[in-house]
């Protein structure tokens, strides 16, 4: 084969792979090669503790299953032990250093929307490939920090109006699954684990658990 004719071959099938691999992915089917995404955690429903009878077992059973989502890095990262926040699955201190200040939107001077705004954006780091966005960016109050407790304990502060804003149990509900920054965690951007399940499955154990007389684990 002359030399012109085997660039042409190279060429053609170069096209035809570029031609596959854009149909694999118009697909939703990753290239030969790709590394496959982890599935996601599943989130068990509501229905699915109709089993257990005693109404106070269910309710813990419940509330065990929607810790999948406060404990999970997308929700701490938000509600630290300290007035830093943190980042990442192994919540790390935020990069570049921040603080919350006094009512959860940085310091005076550099408030949160300097660098977060209204959505995330994509990033072209090597480690950070998207910044995260909402529009009520913010740190949760001192009063409502979740690292370094254990499930039993952050229960009794969202049962605690002094301590989780003043809102009833049916607020809280209200909260957890309609409220636009909590579902952000189910949408985090580009190089981060969405929390668990859905915001709708959350919502929905959250008023089975009140409904069954909203038991809280054992501190």
């Amino acid at each position: 084969m002359s030399r012109p004719a085997a660039l042409l071959l190279i060429a053609g099938l170069a096209l035809a792979g570029g031609t596959l691999a854009a149909s694999a992915l118009a697909q939703g089917e990753p290239p030969a090669g790709a590394a496959a995404s982890p599935p996601p955690v599943v989130l068990k429903t509501a229905a699915d503790f109709q089993s257990i009878k005693d109404p106070a077992a269910r309710s813990l059973a419940l509330f065990a299953e929607a810790g999948k989502v406060i404990q999970s890095p997308r929700c701490l990262n938000c509600h630290p032990a300290t007035r830093v926040p943190t980042q990442g699955d192994d919540l790390h201190p935020h990069d570049p250093p921040m603080v919350a200040g006094e009512a959860g939107h940085g310091p005076d001077g550099l408030p949160c929307r300097s660098c977060h705004g209204p959505a995330n954006v994509t990033t072209f780091g090597e480690h950070i490939k998207s910044m995260p966005g909402d529009p009520k960016w913010a740190v949760a109050p001192a009063k409502m920090a979740w690292q370094g407790k254990s499930l039993g304990a952050i229960c009794a502060q969202l049962k605690d109006p002094a301590r989780n804003g003043g809102k009833t149990l049916a607020q809280l509900q209200q909260h957890m699954a309609h409220d636009h920054l909590v579902g952000w965690a189910w949408a985090p951007g580009e190089g981060r684990k969405p929390a668990a399940g859905t915001q709708a499955q959350l919502g929905e154990l959250v008023q089975a658990w009140i409904d069954t007389g909203a038991r809280c684990p054992k501190a």
